[in-house]
């Protein structure tokens, strides 16, 4: 699958928006950090590929001109250490998306993978560039989504494109039960992207940008996202002549 470099619309993050922030106050560890800022966007979950069956974890970041970053597991165990060097240890960070390698479940098989990202909450924290501590805070869920199922591509007359697929009420086989709310789909064809409600199960591309691509066949993907923030894909194509 190709990668994609992508972060959800800011509505949706809003509305799948994960636990996040922290009191201000006093701080005693140093570096004469003496207040606390929270994180205006943290956030971590998984991302399920049911068509080539890999799954990865990703985290997205936002908050103002942060220096260092230590992301903590539910039982207190660093899993990600980050410091900035040079000219951005001056000026710091404000943005941070990336995801862990996404080995085939065949390889890492999913109870390993659920075992190093256990459920509960993360907690991010660092310095800034004024040495305050910023902290945030993500619920991990193991409520993994199925993949949208039955993903059609019909390019009709007109390069009208119209994508369908079938509405998500469970996890995916092997995966662990839990309760799945789905709360939007996202659909992907090359750079056109359109996030739609949970309810949604098909949606026509516009004629122009389908006139755009050139001849071949193309992929589409279609992503559903729970309420708890992780998400599966479901791949397709089509052909334009």
């Amino acid at each position: 699958m190709t990668k994609r470099k992508r972060l959800l619309p800011f509505l949706l993050l809003v509305v799948l928006s994960l636990s996040f922030g922290a009191a201000m106050g006093n701080s005693q560890d140093g570096d004469n950090a003496t207040a606390q800022v929270p994180f205006e966007v943290a956030k971590i979950f998984f991302e399920f590929n049911s068509t080539d069956s890999d799954l990865g974890v990703h985290v997205l970041l936002d908050g103002e001109d942060w220096k260092t970053l230590q992301i903590s597991d539910p039982n207190g165990r660093v899993i990600f250490d980050l410091a900035t060097k040079g000219g951005f240890k001056n000026i710091g960070l404000t943005e941070l998306a990336f995801e862990g390698a996404e080995p085939l479940l065949t390889a890492t098989p999913l109870a390993e993978r659920l075992e190093q990202f256990p459920e509960g909450e993360y907690r991010f924290s660092g310095k800034t560039v004024d040495n305050e501590k910023i902290v945030g805070f993500a619920t991990l869920t193991h409520a993994v989504p199925a993949g949208p199922g039955d993903v059609s591509a019909v390019l009709g007359p007109g390069n009208s494109l119209v994508i369908g697929w079938n509405i998500v009420v469970a996890t995916p086989t092997g995966f662990p039960t839990r309760p799945i709310a789905i709360a939007g789909f996202q659909v992907i064809v090359g750079s056109f992207e359109v996030t739609l409600p949970g309810t949604a199960n098909v949606v026509t591309v516009p004629p122009a940008f389908v006139e755009s691509l050139p001849p071949g066949v193309h992929e589409v993907e279609v992503l559903a996202i729970d309420a708890g923030g992780n998400q599966t894909i479901t791949s397709g194509s089509f052909t334009k002549p």
